[in-house]
């Protein structure tokens, strides 16, 4: 493990999932990071000690299902709004009223429906990889199932619980070491090349992951780590955020189309799909993200940014938390 985590204070606190691992360093205002999928509180390695260092608590949570964090039972337990009350529910037990929720990946959907859902808590969001984009329009899985074409898209994949976990829990080291090369900037698959984003009827998401290779920023220790947490806990917990999407849907339809008002920033890698996809809800920042202090793409990185480049992604978050009002 490397210098930076062993630096960290770890602790349990209460939360509507039960409890919720924080591993936290400095003091100051508080900045809460949530992590995406397949990770952990460990992808912020890079953020915790620079963050401290500027002068800010920050706390870096395993997501519910997640590392140390509860494992509810009931796949309804995954959605959305559960998730936000427990961002919430670390705020209060970490002795603060009022947070900046920073996210990656579906941890910068969750910090957007944080500071959407509770502006009284959460005064700023920070959000990479994944832009925000309002809920609306068709039924996820529905959008999901037509845009896997001829193949099944990864979303879809993974709806079916035990699916999933069926391909992924007999090699969990190796399927990580595998989807963290796919969608690297320096590992992904060249033009041209079978989308792993995508599944052939029959065959397996692994079935397109580069073979043999991990990506610059990913060394064997923190390998051992990601794989260490998923070995004991098993996958669904975290697979069941995907299975939620409906839920979602149907449980943030007040929010149809809102805003989001306060302070945010987005940083994307420019090689990532979520970010080239995603184009339209970046274009539509300044009806939907009115508060923007800044939208940044890193060229030529993937979706693993703030491990791909963490130099960058720190001196971003820096700059634009020093920004804020006190």
């Amino acid at each position: 493990m490397s210098q930076q985590a062993t630096d960290v204070t770890h602790r349990m606190v209460s939360s509507p999932a039960g409890r919720i691992h924080v591993a936290e360093q400095g003091t100051g205002p508080l900045v809460l990071l949530v992590h995406g999928f397949p990770e952990s509180w460990y992808s912020w390695r890079h953020q915790l000690p620079v963050l401290a260092a500027a002068g800010y608590r920050a706390a870096a949570i395993d997501v519910r299902g997640y590392g140390r964090s509860s494992k509810p039972g009931d796949l309804e337990a995954y959605r959305m709004l559960e998730l936000v009350e427990d961002n919430a529910a670390v705020v209060r037990a970490l002795g603060e009223r009022s947070a900046v929720v920073v996210g990656h990946d579906w941890g910068s959907v969750i910090a957007a429906n944080s500071a959407l859902v509770r502006p009284d808590v959460f005064r700023a969001v920070g959000m990479l990889s994944v832009p925000y984009a309002p809920r609306g329009g068709p039924r996820p899985s529905e959008v999901f199932e037509r845009l896997g074409g001829d193949e099944e898209f990864y979303v879809s994949y993974f709806q079916q619980p035990g699916r999933a976990e069926a391909e992924i829990e007999p090699d969990v080291r190796g399927w990580l070491g595998g989807i963290y090369a796919a969608f690297s900037g320096d590992t992904m698959a060249g033009p041209g090349a079978p989308d792993a984003h995508f599944v052939g009827r029959g065959g397996r998401m692994r079935d397109r992951f580069p073979a043999g290779r991990l990506p610059g920023w990913l060394g064997e220790d923190d390998l051992d780590v990601y794989a260490g947490e998923f070995e004991r806990t098993g996958m669904s917990g975290a697979l069941h955020r995907y299975r939620n999407m409906d839920r979602d849907w149907e449980d943030l339809a007040d929010f149809d189309g809102a805003p989001i008002t306060q302070p945010s920033l987005f940083v994307g890698g420019g090689l990532d799909a979520s970010t080239t996809w995603m184009a339209g809800a970046i274009e539509a920042y300044p009806a939907t993200l009115p508060g923007l202090v800044s939208s940044e793409v890193l060229d030529g990185c993937g979706h693993w940014i703030q491990q791909e480049r963490p130099a960058e992604v720190n001196r971003l978050l820096t700059g634009w938390l020093a920004a804020l009002p006190g």
